[in-house]
C-alpha cells in the first residue's frame, strides 16, 4: 500500500473517531463519503469497509463513554440487537438497488439531518 493511500485512510479514521466521540457518528457520515471522494471506492465497498471500521470505533467509544458513566448497556442492547435484522435487510436491499440511487438516498439523508440540526 502506498504512503498517500495510507495517509488518506488514517485521516478518514481520525476524523471518524473524532466525530464518533463528539457526536456518536463517524462511519456512515464521515468514512463513507471520504472513501468515495478521496479513494475512489464504490458505494457498496465504502459501506462495507466503513462497517468494518465501525466495529473498532464503536467498541472503543463505548468503553470510553462507559468510563465517564455515559453508557446504558441495557438500552444499547435493546437498540443494537434488533438493529441486526435491519442491517441484514439493508445489506440485502443495497445489493439489489442501483448504487446511484443508494448514493442519492444517502445524500438526502445527510441534507435532511443537517437541516434538522440547523433548524432544531
Amino acid at each position: 500500500m502506498d504512503r498517500r493511500r495510507m495517509t488518506l485512510l488514517a485521516i478518514c479514521g481520525t476524523a471518524a473517531g473524532l466525530f464518533s466521540g463528539l457526536f456518536g457518528v463517524g462511519g456512515g457520515v464521515v468514512i463513507v463519503p471520504l472513501l468515495i471522494l478521496w479513494l475512489g471506492y464504490g458505494e457498496r465497498e465504502a459501506t462495507g469497509t466503513s462497517l468494518g471500521a465501525i466495529v473498532v470505533i464503536a467498541a472503543t467509544a463505548a468503553v470510553a463513554h462507559g468510563a465517564y458513566g455515559n453508557l446504558h448497556v441495557g438500552d444499547g442492547l435493546l437498540i443494537g440487537l434488533p438493529a441486526v435484522g435491519g442491517v441484514l435487510a439493508g445489506t440485502w436491499l443495497q445489493q439489489r438497488v442501483d448504487p446511484k440511487l443508494v448514493s442519492l438516498g444517502f445524500a438526502v439523508l445527510l441534507v435532511v439531518s443537517a437541516g434538522d440540526l440547523l433548524l432544531g
